[in-house]
């Protein structure tokens, strides 16, 4: 029979096969357990590598145990080590959580409320946190080996994991519910422009439309609500880039995983404990202007920066790609326009208007629909403007079906217009084939 040491052989920090805990006296048992073993094993903690911690760990338990005057049968026992080891190594009740590719979002209302999102769809787990000071260790974890703090002076955290997921904690007096903790993971393998034509988030005439204009260096934003996948799309359009451009991105929480190998990443740094050091989107972009940039990506357009945004498209550097929160293309538009105002420019509204429409040419919508599954509803180009009104045209639109079977019903159809760029990809060497706006291939066919 395997002892329990050989039984733990297998597990990392990346691949916990943590059971469940059954209720909350063993919650309550593994947060002592912990306690006795951290008290035991101090300073080590932090200096020894995980596989000597683990067996520490291990090792340590049979006394914590005894402590504790517990008695656990074999199975029992390796659930409940596990836990520990979650606690010690990982991120506790969670860990099982974040080790699961399934889910996509895991969101913690205080120690007895963990929700999960899976395929779209909220969920609430048996999973429990021993009380709120447990869940701010577990806060703790996460952000202090990036340098951050989340404490009554500093109660609110933007951090992310090491894979890259981002995490947003708030705690008490600010949050009412306790300490919530909120992580949208991180996939480990990209989605690629096959995977989501595979799962219906867009159609291959709108897929290879969007390759086009991103091969033919057109400037392209990506708006959707908050989880709609934003950041999934603008990672899909980026692998659409040569690998001989130099690319610069420029992210609040570094989330792109782009493919090419000339690649430069920037990440926003916030303001330290006396509230100096902030470096800002803004001075990153107007860093990266300085770098001899092909392409710049910026993960999320949200303050002042886009306004250098926009003299930057303007200026040459064409092809830039950004996500946009809004409600739809044309209020993507009016987005950006009160975030140039933000920056304290005093330009007259036309004057940014005419600069919104000379250097966008595109805004992607996505959308979360009732099912929860992720939808490009909307591609629109951006025209000029007339008069004071910056003009818009759908090439492709979502024609909505209802629902049937607790599934939406629908496709993202041409419109039937050319885009007024073809003749200016076609000088780029980039065609697009009338096929993708509904015209009939030549010989009759559909």
């Amino acid at each position: 029979m395997a002892t329990v040491l050989e039984q733990l052989e297998q597990w990392t920090p990346e691949a916990i096969q943590t059971a469940r805990l059954r209720d909350a006296a063993e919650v309550r048992l593994v947060s002592r357990l912990h306690a006795h073993i951290a008290g035991s094993l101090g300073q080590t903690l932090q200096t020894s590598t995980p596989d000597s911690l683990r067996k520490l760990v291990v090792d340590s338990l049979p006394s914590a145990l005894e402590t504790e005057r517990v008695a656990l049968n074999r199975s029992d026992r390796i659930r409940i080590q596990d836990a520990v080891l979650a606690e010690v190594m990982g991120y506790g009740p969670i860990q099982h959580l974040l080790d699961d590719d399934t889910i996509s979002e895991v969101m913690v209302n205080g120690p007895d409320q963990v929700w999960i999102e899976r395929d779209g769809r909220l969920s609430l787990t048996d999973v429990r946190f021993a009380d709120a000071d447990h869940v701010v260790r577990v806060i703790q974890r996460i952000v202090m080996p990036l340098g951050r703090r989340c404490d009554e002076s500093s109660p609110m955290v933007d951090a992310r994991l090491p894979d890259g997921s981002r995490v947003n904690a708030i705690i008490p007096p600010l949050s009412l519910t306790g300490p919530t903790l909120t992580v949208r993971k991180f996939r480990r393998v990209p989605f690629g422009p096959d995977d989501l034509i595979a799962n219906g988030t867009i159609t291959p005439e709108a897929m290879g439309f969007l390759s086009a204009s991103v091969h033919g260096r057109l400037n392209i934003i990506v708006a959707g609500g908050s989880g709609a996948g934003k950041t999934t799309l603008l990672n899909t359009l980026s692998n659409f880039i040569s690998g001989r451009e130099r690319i610069v991105t420029i992210e609040d929480a570094a989330e792109l995983q782009l493919q090419q190998i000339h690649v430069v990443r920037l990440e926003y740094r916030p303001a330290n404990a006396e509230g100096r050091g902030e470096i800002t989107i803004r001075d990153l972009f107007r860093n990266a202007l300085r770098m001899r940039p092909d392409r710049i990506i910026i993960g999320e357009c949200r303050s002042a920066e886009a306004l250098d945004m926009l003299q930057a498209m303007n200026t040459g550097h064409d092809g830039s790609l950004t996500t946009v929160h809004s409600n739809g293309p044309r209020d993507a538009l009016a987005r950006v326009e009160t975030m140039v105002l933000l920056s304290g420019a005093e330009l007259p509204l036309r004057a940014i208007r005419e600069q919104i429409a000379a250097a966008i040419d595109l805004v992607v919508y996505i959308e979360r629909m009732q099912d929860g599954s992720r939808k490009v509803t909307q591609i629109s180009e951006v025209r000029s403007l007339e008069g004071d009104i910056v003009t818009m045209q759908d090439i492709f639109a979502w024609t909505g079906q209802g629902i049937e079977n607790d599934r939406v019903k629908g496709q993202l159809r041409p419109t039937g217009i050319r885009p007024s760029f073809t003749g200016r990809l076609l000088a780029r060497g980039v065609e697009l084939p009338a096929q993708w706006f509904g015209y009939p291939i030549p010989g009759g066919a559909k």
